[in-house]
């Protein structure tokens, strides 16, 4: 039975309107705000709704800070860059072996393994980054274990501004959403290939490098972003893991220029530009994709 060409193009148009809706409005109130003033007694934004009135002095203040050499959100950019792309790649080192594990090798123990993965969605982030306070405080259970082994001879502040500990805070907090696209990806490809691949005379290191890692790279890209989105915007795991300016992100700076009375429009402004920056890997990702899907054809 075939349908005509337009059928899916007008099913899916509610749901890519709704969600295009409550992107655009949400952001345009954060541009009006950046672009507006605060209230001097109340202390609260006075939006700017008009663009022909927009004052851009907050993003000047911010592109001044982000260009300009020691500028104020240089580092903090470039710091924030350089935790995601380390927690994104300790992530991916884990989660592909634990996934590939449980969608090929795991058996009938695969479907235990799989809710195993699925149980910390129950508990709140919130209340993982708890734990790991007390597992890393100079009495917990990671400077016990590290002193039993003989791997340091005293206990380690694993909390007073470390860069590791936000590293793994971050991989730890989001490597679950990583690992079940790519155990859903790897079910579905189909045995046959694989079998074809050893016919033809490829040992089991070569059809995965040459057979089952292609084939699973759009969900490996797609893996990515889901998790590389919201480490970029992440403030409270550095908040509570670390609490110092030495390992501040950018969302760091944007809870406190938002909690900052005079401030505010400084805040949305940094909101705004991390948005674009985001939109930018989003666009990459899609050329990828498509690009990937292509040569899969």
């Amino acid at each position: 039975m075939s349908y005509p060409r337009w059928l899916w193009p007008a099913l899916s148009a509610p749901a890519l309107l709704w969600l295009g809706l409550f992107f655009c409005v949400p952001f345009y109130a954060v541009l009006a705000v950046a672009m507006g003033t605060v209230d001097p007694i109340f202390q609260t934004p006075k939006p700017t709704w008009n663009p022909l009135d927009w004052d851009t002095s907050a993003f000047s203040f911010v592109f001044d800070g982000l260009f300009t050499s020691g500028g104020p959100f240089q580092t903090v950019f470039l710091r924030t860059i350089v935790y995601v792309v380390v927690a994104l790649a300790l992530s991916l080192l884990i989660a592909y072996p634990v996934a590939y594990f449980a969608a090929r090798r795991a058996g009938r123990f695969g479907t235990l393994l799989l809710v195993g993965l699925v149980a910390p969605f129950f508990i709140s982030y919130l209340m993982r980054m708890l734990a790991w306070i007390n597992l890393l405080q100079e009495d917990g259970w990671v400077n016990d274990a590290l002193l039993w082994a003989h791997a340091i001879d005293r206990p380690v502040a694993w909390l007073d501004g470390r860069a590791s500990s936000v590293i793994l805070g971050l991989v730890y907090g989001y490597v679950p959403f990583l690992i079940l696209p790519l155990y859903a990806f790897l079910d579905r490809i189909d045995e046959r290939v694989l079998e074809a691949a050893r016919d033809l005379g490829a040992g089991p290191f070569q059809t995965f490098r040459r057979v089952t890692l292609p084939l699973s790279a759009p969900a490996l890209l797609a893996g990515s972003v889901i998790i590389a989105l919201p480490m970029f915007g992440d403030y409270y795991t550095p908040d509570l893991l670390s609490g110092s300016p030495r390992t501040s992100l950018i969302g760091n700076e944007i809870n406190l220029y938002l909690r900052g009375g005079q401030q505010i429009p400084v805040g949305a402004a940094l909101v705004c530009v991390l948005t674009m920056l985001l939109l930018v890997l989003i666009v990459a990702y899609l050329v990828a994709a498509a690009r990937a899907a292509r040569r899969l054809r």
